[in-house]
């Protein structure tokens, strides 16, 4: 039996985006210069037109200055990561 995850939530994962940028007052432009990201980009990432890669979640974190887990950890909103492998 194939076991399929749950769904990532992109909404919260919009909804950080768009509270870590409201939270240091930049605008669209101020996060383009740090992340080095289109401020097209950003928009549309904000507003759900496009998910966005790998690449560019890690430039918004270098941008925020946060780690990446903390902007992708978003995704499992609403349900229950995955647990850690034993060591």
């Amino acid at each position: 039996m194939t076991i399929f995850p749950p769904d990532p939530n992109l909404i919260a994962l919009r909804v950080a985006l768009a509270r870590l940028r409201d939270e240091r007052g930049w605008t669209f432009d101020q996060l383009a210069e740090r992340s080095g990201l289109a401020r097209r980009t950003l928009i549309d990432l904000e507003h759900g037109r496009t998910t966005g890669s790998v690449i560019t979640w890690h430039a918004l974190a270098h941008g925020f200055d946060v780690p990446i887990d903390q902007l992708l950890s978003n995704l499992c909103e609403g349900h229950t990561p995955p647990t850690p492998p034993e060591h």
